[in-house]
């Protein structure tokens, strides 16, 4: 007489990934929509610097448009780096409690470095420089954000990649943030020179060591 032995079929869900992705899409389109002219400029940043120069204002750092693309940028970096812990076996690629964990601290991080430096460009009356330095490096990091939406959708939805691969990303991305502090200290190098104290204080102070506690703090925990 045969056996028969049943096995749980497990099924992943990726349904929580899907809305999130479809969500991205949505805030994308509405800034889109309603902010054609910015979000055409905005499209040709890595060509061109003239929506930098067009959107320089500090008042626009709490426009819908930014508020819209900040979301969309936190989204996709939280998600790459859920994917970067998966790839090498810190939790489920499908597992949503990771993703939002790193979702929130990465918000975290991110809104009170910006109240931080918000006190300190206060403090030494170099406050409309550290908003529009905020502003610039803002507008590049979602322009990374935004492109790296798709790169993560297809990583997601893959069934395996190598580490190479992923890791290649990851350098490109430093490397791409490198280039956003030049081109931004670059554009306002005339300010810097005359606050240039105050800056290398910022630089260290906000630049430098939040991201070194950070890793500091990831590769011993």
């Amino acid at each position: 007489m045969m056996e028969h032995v049943l096995h749980p079929r497990i099924v992943e869900n990726k349904d929580w990934a899907t809305a999130l992705f479809l969500f991205s899409l949505v805030l994308i389109a509405l800034s889109k929509t309603l902010f054609e002219n910015r979000f055409n400029e905005f499209i040709k940043l890595i060509i061109s610097d003239k929506y930098i120069k067009i959107y320089k204002d500090s008042g626009l750092m709490m426009s819908w448009f930014t508020v819209f693309l900040f979301i969309v940028q936190i989204v996709s970096f939280s998600f790459f780096i859920h994917l970067l812990l998966s790839n090498f076996g810190y939790n489920l690629k499908t597992d949503w409690i990771p993703f939002v964990q790193i979702f929130t601290f990465l918000t975290v991080f991110i809104l009170s470095k910006y109240l931080i430096e918000k006190i300190i460009g206060t403090a030494f009356d170099i406050e409309e420089f550290v908003d529009q330095f905020n502003l610039q490096k803002v507008s590049y990091r979602t322009f990374i954000g935004l492109f790296l939406l798709p790169i993560n959708f297809f990583l997601y939805y893959n069934g395996s990649f190598s580490n190479f691969f992923i890791l290649f990303i990851l350098v490109i991305i430093l490397i791409s943030n490198v280039l956003t502090y030049i081109l931004s200290i670059k554009n306002y190098q005339n300010i810097l020179i005359s606050h240039l104290f105050y800056f290398i204080l910022y630089l260290c102070a906000l630049e430098i060591a939040p991201y070194y506690f950070m890793y500091y703090w990831f590769t011993k925990n």
